[in-house]
């Protein structure tokens, strides 16, 4: 059946399992897991880092970046839809004591530098003490331009601030340039990262592991962020197993992320036609947004209820919620979405409604 809930449902491949098998393990904590360390040292090799962290999820590397960064009562400038204001639970602010900073997000996913500027705080005691600057990318499946980074990071140096990345989707970004600019996805993942004191990227999302995401930063930052896993409850023992499928799917599955991304705009496309000239679809079903591996759709209200049971009884798996009056189906493309998966999906929605 196609799920299109999310990148998150993937199962690991065959040759994912047989490398997990073959890891060799120790403990972790102890610092002495051979897979985990393997990981680690060739992940921030790969992308330009000194050293990088292990750890079971991306909302804790994002949580152990934003204490490590900020102390209590600090402040963290952030975009309203960011998953470090949004989706992680208010994590920053129940764990870490830090002052969430909200600043809107555009509709091309970016944050206005006069909207950052204007909430840097001075130095007052009446005001929490602004620390960091969080940027998101992928946002939405929307790609922030790399020399759009690079203006945050001069404007963040010039403040004194750090700036973190909540990279989950970090190739999923670097595909989408490499193909724009007909230059290698590693490449554009290290010209992204350059600009960071940190980054979280998420190796169970688009890259398809099956648990996992990794903290990339200096050295001594690392080995606090080490001591602040551990407060978390995020530190693992014998995490090999894991960190092998980590290591295989930097190794074997960035550069597939452009067959997500083309099957993403077969999807895209084929909806489209149906908002344009389906029966009972047309212009009742728009395509809102289609970037990388994420597709947004709008459906009407008069329809939506029916259209959205129909996937469900014929097996095609979204997400949805309410936005602006509307039915928004989110779709995401993944590793275990292939051609027969887009071809009956657009064959389910073209058979909707008929007699």
């Amino acid at each position: 059946m196609p799920d299109f809930r999310s990148d998150t449902v993937t199962q690991p491949t065959p040759a994912m399992r047989a490398a997990m098998q073959a890891a060799p393990l120790g403990d972790d904590v102890f610092g002495d897991d051979p897979s985990v360390n393997a990981l680690q040292e060739h992940a921030a090799q790969l992308l330009g880092f000194e050293a990088a962290l292990f750890a079971p999820s991306g909302t804790q590397t994002n949580l152990i970046a934003l204490m490590g960064h900020c102390q209590r009562g600090d402040e963290a400038i952030v975009g309203q839809s960011w998953h470090t204001y949004r989706w992680e639970a208010g994590g920053m602010a129940v764990l870490g004591s830090i002052q969430p900073q909200p600043v809107e997000t555009q509709p091309d996913g970016t944050l206005r530098l006069a909207d950052i500027a204007a909430a840097i705080k001075p130095d007052d005691p009446h005001f929490a003490r602004t620390r960091l600057v969080v940027l998101e990318n992928t946002t939405g499946g929307q790609v922030l331009p790399t020399p759009y980074i690079a203006e945050v990071a001069q404007l963040a140096r010039s403040r004194g601030l750090a700036l973190h990345l909540d990279g989950a989707r970090l190739f999923n970004a670097a595909t989408a340039n490499a193909e724009a600019n007909g230059t290698d996805v590693y490449d554009e993942a290290r010209a992204i990262c350059q600009h960071f004191d940190t980054v979280s990227l998420c190796l169970s999302k688009g890259l398809g592991a099956p648990v996992g995401s990794l903290l990339l930063g200096r050295t001594d930052f690392i080995r606090q962020a080490k001591r602040t896993r551990k407060i978390l409850g995020g530190a693992m023992r014998q995490c090999g197993l894991l960190a092998a499928a980590g290591q295989h799917v930097l190794q074997h599955h960035v550069r597939r992320l452009a067959d997500d991304h083309a099957l993403l705009r077969q999807l895209a496309a084929g909806l489209a036609e149906a908002g344009r000239s389906h029966p009972v679809l047309q212009g009742r079903l728009a395509v809102a947004s289609a970037h990388t591996n994420i597709l947004f759709t709008d459906v009407h209200a008069d329809v939506a209820s029916a259209f959205t049971a129909w996937l469900a009884q014929h097996g095609v798996r979204v997400t949805s919620s309410l936005y602006g009056g509307q039915t928004r189906l989110r779709w995401v493309a993944h590793l275990d979405v292939g051609p027969e998966d887009v071809a009956r999906t657009l064959e389910c929605v073209r058979r909707f409604g008929a007699a």
